[in-house]
Parts: structure tokens; C-alpha cells; sequence
């Protein structure tokens, strides 16, 4: 390459692993078909890069950014904020029961699912209280039998 390009556009970008970036970006876009902003003079595609560099006849920035997006692995998705909002309120209305899938039968539960499914435990949870109950009895009983024998 020419010393005299690569100074001038040290000049412009100071880093020079910066500066090499950029130029074989712009080489790889002017291959590709991009429109030059210079002459091309017989030179290859990593001097005409060069070239436009020190001239400042592309803008850096643009070129910077399109550099860092073809060297990206993941993608960035720009999602809309309210989009976001709506599916974390989508999710705390699962948390909150306001739609349960039942495991049988797949389909939402209503309130009166709901309210039957509560009856159905408490009942279970009183049976359990006076099967308890019934055992000490017994127990109590049994006690009251060995004495008296």
C-alpha cells in the first residue's frame, strides 16, 4: 500500500487497528459493487478504500456501523416497549390463575371451577381433621381399656 495514504488516513482514524478495520470493510463493499467516491487511478480496491478514507469522502460512522453488524454473531431484534408490556402482562395473568389449564382436559378454568375445586379441598382437609380426631378417640379408648382390666 501507499505510505503516503496510510499516514494521511492515520491522520483521520488514529487507531490503526481501527483504520484497518474499516478499510477492508470498505474493500469488501467497493468488491461487492459499492459506488466509488474517488478515482479509481488503476489502483486495487484496499488502496481506493484508503484513498476515501483520507479524503473523507465516506462517512466514518456509517461505515462503522455497518462493519460491527457484519461481524456480529446474534442478531439484535429491536422489540417495540409496549409489545414488551403487553407480554409480561400476558404472563402475569397465567401467574395469577386468571387462565389454569388443567391437565386432563386442556381447557381454561372458570371461577366456578375455581370455587368448586376450593369447596372440594376444604371438605377434603375437614374429612382429615376428624379421621384425626376419630384416631385419638380410639386411642384414648384403648388407653381407658388396659386400666380397667
Amino acid at each position: 500500500m501507499a505510505r503516503v495514504t496510510v499516514e494521511d488516513c492515520v491522520l483521520k482514524v488514529p487507531n490503526r487497528f481501527e483504520l484497518v478495520l474499516l478499510s477492508s470493510q470498505r474493500a469488501r463493499d467497493i468488491a461487492s459493487g459499492a459506488e466509488l467516491t474517488v478515482d479509481r487511478d488503476n489502483d486495487k480496491d484496499s488502496v481506493v478504500s484508503l484513498r476515501e478514507i483520507a479524503d473523507e469522502t465516506i462517512d466514518l460512522d456509517a461505515l462503522n456501523e455497518v462493519m460491527i453488524r457484519n461481524h456480529q454473531k446474534v442478531i439484535e431484534v429491536e422489540e417495540d416497549e409496549d409489545d414488551i408490556i403487553d407480554l409480561m402482562d400476558g404472563e402475569m395473568d397465567l401467574m395469577d390463575g386468571e387462565v389454569l389449564l388443567e391437565a386432563e382436559g386442556m381447557h381454561e378454568t372458570t371461577a366456578e371451577d375455581m370455587d368448586a375445586l376450593d369447596k372440594k379441598l376444604d371438605d377434603e382437609s375437614e374429612m382429615d381433621l376428624d379421621d384425626d380426631i376419630d384416631t385419638d378417640m380410639d386411642m384414648d379408648f384403648d388407653v381407658d381399656m388396659d386400666i380397667e382390666e
